[in-house]
């Protein structure tokens, strides 16, 4: 039927025939890896071939409830792919839609009644190894530790430390411990929760920025779970009632992966965060993490002054480590010395001094600043910049020839100036040494692999603050798929604001001008404000209206 179409010719369809002989597997499947018929194309032959209906797969929002009504076992073995539900009716798309076995079985196993459609075996065996290879895999694990679960109810309240490490490292709770960080890593998380409450245990992703639940363990294997934690951390395994901290390397999937773990002790036992830090998913590119052009000019402008201070702020969270760092690797040089006071140090930078800051020992940022500036540096970055005495140093830093680069927790670029100056600075000291600063927040991009057109009213983009005369067909969201876990985000992209300090911004700080003052004279001067920025990322589809109105304020 291709063939008859002109839609593939004689030699394709050879190739396409070797490579299957070869290989095995559909046709079809080989024709698309080829690139030789779209998937749309060839979902449309099958369709009127079969005469059933037919889906594309690739574009399809599936729904992970409407997933879990297949079995893993039986979705693998008749490569089915459950789409929505319509009363008692499955929609189910099929590699062979004329399979009456399969949907007898999917009938009699679910209870409802299947209609069939027809879809691309690649886009069915992708779905397959994205959603039911892992769930068979977590429920492989969770029957193992449920049976672990049985022999651990006779064990005491109270276990001394040599069992709890024993506990720690048997089977199913480190294939579960292993199993968990795999998971965060695959689904780009950046932080790891596990909750202890009265009757359950809550383990939670933290996935651009916002926190997902995950399957929880059995609560009796709570404290061998923390337990076997705490040993890959080399922290103490007895010591329940302090708070401690420690770090780990792990190599996931051939990728060098570190762990920041913390332990509290709450009301029903010890909450565990971890931070996951994988290199691979952090660009170190000042251009990569989302400025606009002319703000990136201002910053790389600052970059190049011998001394002074540039200051990156927001919430945390923001990504201002990942800010500086990009900062630091643009002006790494042989003929420079950049040393950094960080708490804690998140990524190693080749060529660059890093110093962990330690307070139980003294060892503040201000004392590591102080030690710094007799170690001949060129460019000193700072992890933050929360008191007088630190703010202090830094500036001093800078009056004697060296740049500073730092911290500072505001809400906007203008406030951190005000802050300096309720912290006891100088109004002048700031004048003379202050170059530029940087305020920034997150915004989640909408998914590329389920983006559409977002038809959305004048009346509720009024509503949240936007004009619709400029936003009206121009906007963009994602309905959710299996690549974004149905949110219909994957990964985050910087918005920023960026103020040079010019002349006129240096009077008005001599003067002990408002926020509001130094913010309208640097938005006349051409400063693109958070909002704005936002906006633009939204004009550009890059993210949805929701966001630009979740993390900007209109001022």
């Amino acid at each position: 039927m291709l063939l008859r179409a002109g839609v593939i010719n004689e030699t394709q369809l050879k190739e396409a025939l070797r490579r299957q002989r070869e290989k095995g597997g559909r046709l079809g499947s080989h024709l698309i890896e080829l690139g030789y018929v779209s998937e749309e194309k060839l979902v449309e032959f099958l369709s009127k071939q079969l005469e059933v209906p037919g889906v594309v797969l690739s574009g399809y929002p599936l729904d992970r409830d409407t997933l879990n009504i297949i079995t893993p076992d039986l979705a693998q073995k008749y490569e089915v792919v459950p789409l929505k539900r319509e009363g008692k009716v499955l929609h189910v798309a099929m590699v062979n839609p004329l399979d009456v076995f399969a949907a007898d079985e999917i009938r009699f196993r679910t209870g409802y009644e299947v209609k069939p459609y027809v879809a691309a075996e690649r886009s069915i065996k992708k779905i397959l190894e994205e959603h039911y290879k892992t769930r068979a895999m977590e429920e492989e694990v969770m029957e193992e530790m449920e049976l672990s679960e049985i022999e651990m109810m006779e064990e005491e309240e109270e276990t001394v430390a040599g069992d709890l490490a024993a506990e720690a490292a048997a089977g199913p709770v480190v294939k579960y411990v292993n199993y968990l960080l795999r998971s965060a890593v695959e689904k780009r998380a950046s932080d790891l929760h596990i909750e202890p409450y009265e009757k359950e245990v809550r383990v939670r992703f933290r996935i651009d920025g916002i926190l997902h639940e995950q399957k929880p363990p059995p609560y009796k294997l709570h404290k061998a779970i923390v337990s076997r934690l705490k040993v890959m951390a080399k922290l103490k395994v007895q010591e329940k009632r302090l708070p401690q901290d420690g770090r780990f390397e792990a190599r996931i999937n051939g990728k060098r992966i570190d762990f920041r773990i913390s332990t509290v002790p709450t009301l029903f036992g010890e909450k565990v965060a971890i931070r996951i830090l994988d290199r691979s998913q952090v660009s170190f590119d000042l251009r990569q993490l989302g400025f606009e052009e002319e703000a990136l000019k201002h910053f790389l402008k600052a970059l190049k002054n011998p001394f002074g201070i540039i200051l990156v702020t927001g919430p945390t969270g923001s990504g201002k480590t990942t800010t500086l760092y990009a900062a630091l690797n643009e002006i790494n040089d042989p003929g420079i010395n950049i040393t950094t006071a960080e708490d804690p140090v998140e990524y190693s930078l080749m060529g660059i001094n890093q110093l962990q800051v330690n307070e139980s020992i003294g060892l503040t940022f201000a004392s590591a600043l102080r030690a710094y500036l007799r170690q001949d540096p060129d460019v000193i970055m700072v992890g933050e910049i929360r008191d007088k005495e630190t703010t202090e140093i830094a500036i001093r830093a800078a009056l004697t020839g060296h740049l500073v680069l730092s911290t500072v927790h505001t809400n906007t670029a203008a406030a951190t100036i005000t802050r300096l100056i309720n912290m006891g600075v100088e109004p002048f000291l700031i004048a003379s040494t202050l170059i530029l600063v940087v305020s920034q927040r997150l915004l989640r991009k909408v998914c590329e692999h389920c983006k559409v057109k977002h038809d959305i009213s004048d009346e509720e983009l009024i509503k949240l603050g936007f004009d619709p005369e400029r936003l009206r067909g121009k906007l963009y969201k994602g309905t959710g798929c299996p690549k974004c876990e149905n949110t219909g985000y994957r990964g985050r992209t910087g918005i920023f604001e960026v103020l040079p300090v010019t002349q006129r911004i240096k009077s008005l700080i001599l003067d002990r001008a408002t926020d509001d003052e130094i913010e309208q004279a640097a938005v006349e001067e051409g400063m693109i404000t958070l909002r704005e920025a936002a906006i633009r990322k939204a004009l550009a589809g890059i993210t949805d209206i929701y966001e630009v109105a979740r993390e900007t304020t209109l001022r």
